[in-house]
């Protein structure tokens, strides 16, 4: 349908059906439709229209049933309408779209469930200490070698270089 002609006509053909069923057609096994789609063949003469129906199984059935009795007066309005020459036969198809997106929310309501249950049995464990940042030491914490000032050979002390440092005069 890359003719604009074409998508033109379809898109009347969906709002002419649309308002036909919700105004003109009392068929009481008619549920609840919703026209979603419409195709037109390149040289218009075929529409397929593409609808969902709220609700059953069964509901589903007596409203294929009820836009097959209602095909003719559909026709001949999309006919008057559209003010073309020919009118396009109409094909009625249940739209698979609601069926498949009820698929895709059960495949990822599992798949929630299952990131779930692995997160709940993963335990979160780092490399290393619990805690992994330096502290700084703090008097008497128990040198090795007893010394108490912690200026010894081993530790992370400046050696004294005999430079005066301004901070000893005082």
């Amino acid at each position: 349908m890359s003719n604009p002609r074409v998508r033109r006509i379809a898109d009347r053909i969906q709002v002419v059906v649309a308002q036909m069923l919700e105004r003109r057609v009392k068929d009481p096994r008619l549920g609840f439709v919703t026209i979603t789609d419409v195709r037109v063949t390149g040289d218009s003469q075929q529409a397929t229209i593409y609808y969902t129906v709220l609700g059953e199984d069964a509901d589903l059935e007596s409203t294929a049933e009820a836009l097959e009795s209602a095909k003719g007066l559909l026709r001949s309005e999309v006919g008057k309408q559209l003010g073309t020459r020919h009118v396009p036969s109409l094909t009625f198809v249940p739209d698979a779209v609601p069926e498949t997106a009820r698929k895709l929310d059960e495949v990822l309501a599992r798949a929630r469930e299952l990131d779930a249950e692995l997160a709940a049995r993963r335990v979160e464990q780092y490399a290393g200490e619990p805690d992994p940042y330096k502290k700084p030491r703090e008097e008497g914490d128990g040198d090795l070698d007893g010394a108490a000032d912690g200026a010894d050979e081993g530790s992370d002390a400046e050696p004294d270089d005999g430079l005066d440092d301004p901070a000893d005069r005082r």
